[in-house]
């Protein structure tokens, strides 16, 4: 090192004087007190020290920078953002990295120096709000590179307030973020676009809110769109305009009225300063068509207006923007059975209907289209008297009865026990069947309940009114067995009318199985013995009928046996007052079951009832 000082130290431009040495004394000087001398004019500076040297020299490689030490110090000329406008005599910092390198030269950087410089000044900002303003270089996984000065990361998601889907487009864009995050081992620092975004919105929202007031109209833009309704955005706050918020009409999506990113109107209608919401409106800013309404569409009156919406129980009528009347689905028809609305009414139709009902308040209108025409069953009793002869359809078979069509709309109920005088109808099928065309005659009519019974029997005269024309105690009559029972045996009369044989009253001895003597199908003779018109019950006894064609005993045999017949008789009339009517076509069992009996009846009386309470089926 001594060597190389030597062979440089003529080639220095030493001051004389700077070293305190006089030029009469220069002579006297040795080459060792110089070195000394100037070594000590050379200032101590720690190496990491950034210093300002004057370029001395520029080559096509480096460039010579005297930092006022031993020697000079070389830097690559790639070090310099525009070497072309660098020129001998300028001043630039440097950072001193090596005081003297292998080669005894003075190590520095501009490179280095510069971003020290820059990660120094970062420090400084993010002791103040850590706000700056640098340029977006280039794209990188997960963000954007920032040059501030030094290179900082900027994250996607701080970029902005919502998600960018190309954040390319922010490349070469000069903008100003917030330095959130600094790592001083590594001089990484972290930045933040949205941050900065954010308390500009902050401020932007306390600034709105101190200045607005409920009732004021401001204009917005469209934000954002939903299903519920639309979010606009009032200089850095959002407000959310309703749905039912924007017209007093009917409105099935915000698309309807608005576009995203237009401007629009609105009214402040609430204010929650606690949680910085605002509510908005633009039905509000016109009157409410409701404030009127009972004097516009007084009860009773007549309207017209477009059906816009069905359900199942009903469907919407607009009777004016802003007003809907409903017509609930049993206001349609007087006479038919609704299943749903769109039976009768589609969505667009112009309609006619009466105002049945108003509630301001709840803003409801109720409507009745069957209203507008007259009510059938007011002249019901006018078109189908009481024992009057109608014709119908038979539109529906029942367990109970048939429903019969005599005009649209309008139904009768033949009930099982309207069916026939004489037989016992267990089920209306087997006189009548859907789709048949019948005659019958009008029973009743109770027009309030909608309801008209109906019978076919009181076509014809009731055979047991004359039963006595007919058949007299004592007459004998000869008919098929139409049923067996264990007490007796039905036979078939006339005029569809069955006699019972007791079954004491077959044969003069004693039978287990009333099968023994007769059989269904068998033609039998018998004597009449007891008529009762009041319960429809005709008494036959072929035991009788037997003695009296001369069988009968003689002596005091024939008058014990006489005696024994009359207990018998008796016995059976007995039987007789608790049993089922003879003239039904299903016997009961017998006399221990004729209570069961009674309450089939009563049941069958009780089923007519509830059929004539649900005709409207």
């Amino acid at each position: 090192m001594n060597t190389e000082f030597d062979t440089t130290i003529p080639e220095l431009l030493i001051d004389i004087e700077s070293l305190g040495i006089k030029d009469s004394s220069y002579e006297d000087i040795s080459q060792n007190e110089m070195k000394q001398k100037y070594e000590e004019s050379i200032p101590e500076v720690q190496e990491g020290t950034i210093l300002n040297g004057k370029v001395v020299r520029i080559t096509n490689s480096v460039v010579m920078i005297d930092v006022g030490m031993k020697a000079e110090g070389v830097i690559q000329t790639d070090e310099f953002d525009n070497i072309d406008e660098v020129k001998p005599g300028d001043i630039v910092e440097v950072l001193l990295i090596e005081k003297e390198d292998k080669h005894g030269n003075v190590y520095l950087s501009k490179a280095e120096a510069d971003r020290l410089r820059a990660w120094n000044k970062t420090l400084e900002i993010c002791e103040g709000d850590a706000r700056v303003t640098g340029m977006v270089k280039r794209k990188v996984k997960g963000g954007l590179m920032v040059d501030i000065g030094i290179e900082a990361f900027l994250p996607a998601s701080q970029i902005a307030l919502q998600n960018i889907k190309n954040i390319d487009d922010y490349v070469g864009e000069e903008i100003e973020v917030k330095v959130i995050k600094i790592n001083h081992e590594r001089r990484n620092v972290v930045v933040s676009r949205r941050e900065l975004l954010d308390e500009e919105r902050t401020d932007h929202k306390r600034k709105f809110l101190g200045e607005v007031k409920v009732g004021d109209v401001v204009k917005g833009t469209v934000k954002n769109i939903t299903d519920f309704g639309a979010f606009i955005d009032l200089d850095g706050i959002d407000g959310l305009l309703h749905l039912t918020d924007m017209k007093w009409g009917r409105i099935n999506h915000p698309s309807e009225m608005l576009e995203l990113n237009g401007e629009v109107d609105v009214m402040i209608i609430g204010i929650d300063y606690d949680k910085e919401r605002v509510a908005l409106g633009i039905k509000q800013m016109f009157d409410n068509p409701w404030l009127n309404v009972e004097e516009t569409y007084p009860i009773n009156g007549l309207v017209t207006g477009k059906v816009v919406n069905i359900l199942p129980y009903g469907a919407f009528v607009e009777l004016e923007e802003g007003v809907e009347g409903l017509i609930h689905i049993s206001e349609f028809s007087w006479t038919k059975k609704v299943n749903h609305p769109s039976e009768f009414v589609s969505v667009g139709d112009e309609v006619e209907a009466m105002v049945l009902s108003i509630s301001p308040l709840e803003q409801k209108i109720s409507l009745g289209l069957r209203q507008t025409h007259e009510n059938p069953w007011e002249s019901i009793e006018d078109r189908y008297p009481i024992g009057a002869r109608v014709k119908g359809i038979i539109r529906n078979v029942t367990n109970y009865g048939a429903f019969v069509e005599l005009e649209d709309g309008i139904d009768g109920l033949i009930h099982v026990s309207d069916m026939s005088w004489t037989r016992k109808i267990n089920h209306p099928s087997e006189m009548l069947k859907k789709g048949d065309e019948i005659e019958a005659v009008v029973i009743s009519i109770n027009s309030d309940e909608h309801k008209i019974a109906l019978g076919i029997k009181q076509l014809t005269e009731d055979p047991w009114d004359r039963i006595f024309d007919h058949y007299s105690e004592g007459d004998t009559v000869t008919g098929k067995i139409t049923n067996i029972t264990t007490f007796g045996a039905f036979i078939q009369l006339r005029d569809e009318i069955e006699g019972l044989i007791h079954i004491s009253e077959l044969a003069d001895k004693q039978i287990g199985n009333v099968k023994e003597i007769v059989n269904v199908g068998d033609e039998v003779t018998g004597q009449i013995i007891r008529i009762d018109p009041t319960e429809r019950r005709i008494a036959i006894s072929i035991k009788k009928h037997e003695s009296q064609l001369g069988q009968e005993p003689a002596g005091d045999d024939a008058a014990q046996e006489s005696a024994e017949e009359k207990k018998e008789v008796r016995k059976f009339e007995s039987s007789i007052d608790i049993d089922i009517p003879l003239g039904g076509k299903e016997a009961k069992e017998e006399k221990a079951e004729k209570p069961q009996d009674e309450k089939q009846d009563e049941k069958q009386d009780e089923e007519k009832t509830a059929a004539e309470e649900t005709a409207e089926e």
